[in-house]
């Protein structure tokens, strides 16, 4: 996890290109999850059937569908680690940016679908714990 933070400016900015590996990794996951249901689902019916004959082609594709979708999910998640930005639910797009202001660390809190980011929390709040940006957050300013 990186040490970095943000102002509001700084994670405004950031916020097209994080969208965008969000919904791919967002993407990716629902991918996996169907894979996964779609395999489980094939061996039960082999299970249950007590053997059967199987499309092997079409099963290959999707294990190559789903290898490829892990890789993409990581390859993204890691490119939004490495700006130092904290997923903190893939299933509804939750990001949060820490940011420096009057000396403690608080997270800008954005969640997609959001036109911006609005709100804030203490690390220790979490997303119930939301408040609306203000003037102290808005103003904040990387110390040098």
């Amino acid at each position: 996890m990186s040490d970095r933070t943000f102002t509001l400016d700084e994670a405004q900015v950031l916020l097209p290109v994080l969208e965008s590996l969000l919904r791919t990794s967002i993407d990716g996951k629902k991918l996996i999850e169907a894979v996964d249901a779609e395999l489980q689902e094939t061996a039960h019916r082999v299970f249950l059937n007590g053997g059967m004959f199987l499309n092997i082609v079409h099963l290959a594709r999707r294990k190559a569908e789903r290898e490829k979708s892990i890789h993409r999910v990581r390859d993204a998640m890691a490119e939004i680690d490495a700006i130092g930005v904290q997923v903190k639910d893939l299933d509804v797009g939750l990001l949060d940016f820490p940011c420096k202001v009057d000396g403690k660390v608080v997270l800008l809190c954005w969640k997609l679908g959001e036109e911006g980011i609005t709100h804030w929390h203490g690390p220790e709040e979490g997303f119930a714990g939301r408040k609306p940006i203000d003037e102290r957050i808005s103003k904040s300013r990387k110390a040098n």
